[in-house]
């Protein structure tokens, strides 16, 4: 084993302690456990609880990412896997469960030749399906330091230097035992963060049965989807565009953020809004800015643009335009008094993007006063507001990358 190993995993663990959000940062840690071994594939899954009849809760594990450099070679440039979401039980019927069950790593030379005596199997029909051939596996826990499990990585297929599988060697073993120590040290860091953001959004949620945990992760992981696309177009250099996908996926949970300053009595009236109330409503993009004001950090900084802006239409008609959050006085008018909306360029990048990602969540959702949209009514609606309240190049970016949306959809459906 070099030296060069150990060096190449402290540089990784502190890139990695930079992330904020937590879905980034699986993504990260599972793409960084296969570089350190050479993996050609692999997933990684967190522990949820799931509640069944009579109130038992159980524990399983929930699919999250996966990676797969043979498949991935075969997308277009800019493209990413489509998977299925689902959770597996924590036992012994897969090995992946059986590692969770028991916290120990599995090193398996050929899924294909698992001995009769292992407790553990391998289901065959996931290789037919997706036409990849599973042969050598390394599947470890994430445990913190006091023994509590956060999730599992499965690795898959370590490829020599010319490209043939192997199995995973002792040293792989020790390399990712340490690997993983330092990874769940940053993964308990960002369960925190997200705590505490899922918590200000119990805050309005309490007041506006809209605001759910679900809703904001779709909102933000769309908006992350259709940043990342825009940034591959506009050529932006990959450490920015991993740093503000960062800093965007966290930000935008708290868009709506400021409606805990709305009345109950509009925040939950059964209907729609009479234009006397509606004009107070759009005072949350105020309230929610103004929490934001005094700026510390960058999300401080794109959470601010995102309260304030993300109700802007891209023809200068949306709200609430050119006014200071602070004090409400109007910073531009018109020739009668009246505030000048923002509109095209003079919108935040994250705002315009937001905008999109908000409304398309809001009409596939069921409301008070209203069911779900159809699939195909919420996409004419998008197109049709391409130019006025969307901007023409991200709604054509949405479209790129809609079955990657889809796929965001499926990762937090609404609660029950």
């Amino acid at each position: 084993m070099e030296s060069t190993d150990f060096k190449s995993i402290l540089q990784i663990d502190s890139e990695m302690s930079q992330i904020q959000d937590l879905d980034l940062l699986l993504e990260r840690i599972l793409g960084e456990a296969r570089k350190v071994v050479g993996a050609d594939a692999g997933s990684i899954y967190t522990v949820v609880t799931e509640g069944e009849g009579g109130g038992l809760i159980v524990k399983k594990l929930a699919f999250k990412y996966t990676q797969n450099d043979t498949v991935q070679k075969t997308l277009p440039p800019g493209h990413k896997m489509i998977y299925s979401v689902f959770s597996v039980p924590i036992d012994s019927q897969s090995i992946s469960g059986y590692c969770a069950l028991t916290k120990t790593l599995i090193n398996v030379p050929d899924m294909y030749h698992i001995p009769e005596t292992a407790p553990y199997s391998f289901n065959y029909s996931f290789d037919r399906i997706s036409g990849y051939k599973t042969v050598s596996t390394l599947t470890f826990p994430l445990l913190t330091a006091d023994g509590k499990l956060l999730g599992v990585i499965q690795l898959i297929n370590k490829m020599d230097s010319k490209e043939n599988i192997i199995p995973f060697s002792k040293d792989d073993e020790f390399l990712l035992t340490h690997f993983a120590a330092n990874a769940t040290v940053t993964l308990q860091r960002a369960y925190v963060t997200r705590s505490m953001i899922l918590r200000m959004i119990k805050m309005s949620e309490l007041r506006d049965p809209k605001e759910t945990g679900s809703h904001v992760n779709r909102v933000a992981g769309y908006a992350v989807e259709i940043y990342e696309r825009w940034a591959r177009i506009h050529r932006v250099p990959d450490a920015a565009r991993e740093s503000f996908r960062d800093v965007l996926r966290v930000s935008s949970m708290l868009h709506d953020v400021g409606k805990v300053a709305i009345s109950d009595i509009i925040l939950k009236k059964p209907g729609r809004f009479t234009p006397e109330e509606f004009q107070i409503m759009q005072h949350h993009t105020l309230y929610g800015a103004s929490l934001f004001d005094d700026v510390h950090s960058a999300i401080d900084k794109v959470a601010r643009e995102i309260a304030l802006t993300h109700h802007e239409n891209w023809d200068g008609t949306g709200y609430p335009g050119w006014v200071d959050p602070i004090t409400s006085i109007p910073l531009r008018v018109d020739e009668n008094g009246k505030t000048l909306g923002r509109k095209g360029e003079e919108i935040p990048l994250a705002g315009r993007i937001v905008a999109i990602a908000d409304v398309y969540d809001a009409l596939c959702s069921r409301r008070v006063y209203k069911e779900p949209w159809d699939e195909e009514q919420v996409l004419e609606e998008i197109r049709k507001l391409s130019g006025t309240k969307f901007e023409p190049e991200l709604v054509d970016i949405f479209f790129m990358v809609l079955p990657n949306i889809k796929q965001t959809q499926s990762l937090y459906p609404e609660e029950q």
